[in-house]
This record gives structure tokens, sequence and C-alpha cells, in this order.
């Protein structure tokens, strides 16, 4: 079970920090993302990072913003946003998977198995 957290109203501007606490598995996840979802608009992947692989993976209209992280030893991921934009107002959704997710699909939501339930960041002009 993936529990997302942090999301609110922000200005244009500021920064905001999500998280995702992963329960219930005894196996760690190879591959963790973070989605968005827009009014109107279809899913997007915008961050995502795969165990061993070389770095973490960004959506053009976010990178430079937007940081992914994780710690293991407590389970959680992370989506730091600097720089906010109101574009960027959306639904955003943790997701994992126990396999290795292809580099080229790392952003791809069908990927993953796991999803969270989703938390609500506004940003106000």
């Amino acid at each position: 079970q993936l529990q997302a957290s942090g999301g609110g109203l922000v200005q244009a501007g500021g920064s905001l920090r999500l998280s995702c606490a992963a329960s219930g598995f005894t196996s760690d996840y190879h591959s963790v993302a973070w989605f968005r979802q827009a009014p109107g608009k279809e899913r997007e992947g915008i961050a995502c990072i795969r165990s061993y692989s070389n770095g973490p993976t960004y959506a053009d209209s976010v990178k430079g913003r937007f940081t992914i992280s994780r710690d293991r030893a407590k389970n959680t991921m992370f989506l730091q946003m600097n720089s906010l934009k109101p574009e960027d107002t959306a639904v955003y959704y943790c997701a994992a998977h126990f396999n290795r997710v292809l580099s080229y699909m790392c952003l791809d939501p069908s990927s993953y198995g796991h999803w969270g339930q989703g938390t609500l960041v506004t940003v106000s002009s």
C-alpha cells in the first residue's frame, strides 16, 4: 500500500514537498515514480527512479524544478517541487513496481502495479 501526502495550496513560485510511504510489503520496490493528472488531461509521468540506474528521469515540464528521491530505510519516496507554476496544478500520484521497469517506460503509467491515492496540489497565480 502506498500513501501519498503533502499536497496543498501554494502561490506561484513557491515550493511543496510530497511524500509517499509504502507499507505492507517485505520486499523493496525496484522502480518508483510520480505522476500527475490535471482536470480533463491524461495522467502524466513526471519523475521516476529505477534501482541501479544512472539516475532519475524527469519530464521536460518539470526538469530543473522538481527532484525525486527515496529513503529505502523508511520505505518512503519524495517529490520536492520548487518554482511552482499554475500549470503544475493537478492531483499527484506516487507509483511503484517490484520489478525492473525498462528505462524508456519509466514515465509510463502502465509500468506500475502499485499506486497511491493521490494528493491535490493547487498553485495560485
